[in-house]
């Protein structure tokens, strides 16, 4: 029997499928084994260096920091999410005035990186009675994520059936009205996965305030190695709390994404002919 995208193995390439698994996870469990003999020739596995990540001072200063980090992650997003809108509608006008800006500011902070961004704000605006560290930070990842996010919008409306649109046009519809009650509902369902992912590296990029000295769980852990020189413990902490932070944020969005789809139909459109109404 065979599918659709490619032939169903046979018994050999189920075996030989069977043995290249375990030759990987053989592979893998000794990598994982070489790391642990190492740390612990080295002195990593001792218990001083671990210390501070179960003690209750340093924990609740890591909780705090985490409550900054994910704050500023949610800012950034939700106002990513309101400017990429807008720089995505505006991209898909038909006024040379509007999309020819909108393109520009697109492009211009799509390329440049956030931590320079994060930089020239702090330089320019940060210090005394200006912009804080918490905010240079925020700004930085609405302007990159915003632009972003606006390509995301524009190719979700676009990849909408085009007869959507002409319907709604069809029984006297404005363009607003269009987009507003028709395209966009239906590509919302289609953006979610890139949204979401595009949150996942907003979370990953608050890191960078470090550099300006911004609050948050990085910070909090630079502290914590200076005092204890266990950087690789940091890390490894640090990384576990953003892994969890990320595999929490994919769970959300999948059960966002199957109730979008799953329990509520796709709307269509089509033209009643004697109400003038869509349904």
């Amino acid at each position: 029997m065979s599918s659709v995208l490619f032939d169903t193995a046979g018994p050999r390439t189920r075996a030989r499928q069977k043995v290249y698994s375990a030759v990987t996870l053989l592979v893998i469990v000794g990598l994982l084994a070489f790391v642990v003999v190492r740390f612990n020739a080295s002195g990593q596995l001792d218990y001083a260096k671990w210390e501070p990540f179960v003690t209750p001072d340093y924990v609740v200063a890591l909780l705090q920091g985490l409550l900054e980090t994910v704050e500023a992650a949610i800012s950034s997003v939700l106002l990513a999410i309101v400017f990429g809108l807008v720089l995505g509608l505006g991209k898909m006008s038909d006024h040379r005035l509007v999309s020819a800006p909108a393109w520009v500011v697109v492009e211009f902070f799509r390329a440049v990186p956030v931590l320079m961004l994060m930089f020239f704000l702090f330089a320019t605006y940060g210090g005394d009675g200006g912009l804080s560290p918490y905010w240079c930070v925020v700004i930085s990842l609405t302007l990159y994520n915003g632009s972003v996010l606006a390509e995301v919008f524009r190719a979700g409306v676009d990849a909408v059936p085009h007869g959507q649109a002409e319907a709604g046009y069809a029984i006297g519809l404005r363009k607003s009205q269009v987009m507003g009650t028709l395209l966009l509902p239906q590509a919302v369902k289609i953006m979610l996965p890139a949204i979401i992912s595009q949150c996942v590296v907003a979370l990953k990029d608050t890191t960078l305030g470090y550099a300006i000295l911004a609050g948050g769980i990085v910070m909090v852990g630079k502290g914590i190695y200076l005092e204890f020189q266990n950087q690789v413990q940091t890390a490894v902490v640090l990384a576990a709390v953003f892994i969890a932070l990320n595999m929490t944020l994919s769970w959300l969005a999948t059960r966002v994404q199957r109730r979008l789809t799953g329990d509520r139909p796709v709307l269509q459109v089509r033209g009643d002919a004697n109400s003038g109404t869509a349904v």
